[in-house]
Formats: C-alpha cells, structure tokens, sequence
C-alpha cells in the first residue's frame, strides 16, 4: 500500500511504502518537508541518522556514567558520616535520595534518549532499506565509540603465600 501527499514545493509526491523499500529520490521522512530531492540529500540523511542513533548510544552512556557518579558521591558521604564502618567490618545501611537538581538531569538525559530513540523508531518505520542499514551502522559504531567496556577488578594480596603461614613439624 503506498501513501503518497504532495509536496508544496514542487509537483512530485513523496515516495512512502509501508513495505521494505530502497526509495532514494522523491523519499520523504517523518514530513513532507523532509524530501529527498537528490543524490546529496538522501547521503546527508544517511549520515544524519548514522549520527542520530550514536547520539542515543551516547545518552545512555552518559545517563549511565552519571547514576555511578552519583552512587560514588553517596559512598564518600557514607563513609565521611561513619569513617570507622570501614575498618571495623560493620555493615549497615543508609538511604540516599537524589536532589531535585540531580534528578532533572538524569530526567534530562532520559528524556533526551528516549526521545532519540523514538525518532529512530519512526525513521525505521519507513521500511526503507538503506535507513535501516544506517542504523544498523550507527548502532554499531555508538557501541564501538560511546561504550568502551572498562572493568576494574579488585584483588588482595598478601604479604604470606598461602601454606606456609606455621611451621612443619620437622622444622619446629
């Protein structure tokens, strides 16, 4: 089934398929200002949702990023309130509430994903197959860019090896 509306620009309609489709020229997406009118365009727009679904992988990142921070901020509170828990071994619990400043940007920050992530949606809905391919690619390179796994691995050691903390029997 195709949709097609005319443009107020020109007289060609865009070219809009609920079926997967490799529209280029006279393609539109999410209006009907948005027309692809040549080659340059539509690259434009494969670049653009290349970088808008790496914005979203960025977002996440960054929302992420920032929810640790906040929970290594309310570590050194707990333990500036209680210095002595540390060595002691004592474990107790405290609450921590984000302030309404910390909270409006992680909501900032959700909201900007999600949003993104939403517009990515609609531009996948035009079963257009070189949109897809483009965020197939985007994905990918956000992943690449924007979530370098770093993992901090914590590890004792000791001053005696293991087994040969006493004496043997012969030796002692």
């Amino acid at each position: 089934m195709d949709m097609t509306s005319s443009s107020s620009s020109s007289s060609s309609s865009c070219k809009i398929s609920m079926l997967f489709n490799w529209y280029t020229i006279d393609a539109c997406f999410l209006s009907s200002e948005w027309k692809i009118q040549n080659n340059g365009m539509f690259a434009a727009t494969c670049i653009g949702v290349i970088l808008l679904v790496m914005f979203v992988e960025f977002c996440r990142r960054i929302g992420r990023e920032y929810d640790a921070f906040l929970v290594r901020q309310f570590q050194r509170q707990a333990l500036a309130r209680f210095p002595d828990s540390n060595q002691s071994g004592s474990v107790g619990r405290m609450t921590f509430r984000t302030t309404p400043l910390q909270q409006l940007i992680r909501a900032i920050i959700h909201a900007l994903t999600f949003g993104g992530a939403y517009i990515v949606m609609l531009l996948a809905m035009y079963f257009n197959g070189y949109v897809i391919i483009c965020i197939f690619i985007g994905a990918g390179l956000g992943k690449f860019f924007c979530d370098w796994m770093v993992v901090t691995i914590g590890i004792d050691v000791d001053e005696k090896a293991k087994g040969v903390e006493e004496p043997t029997i012969c030796c002692g």
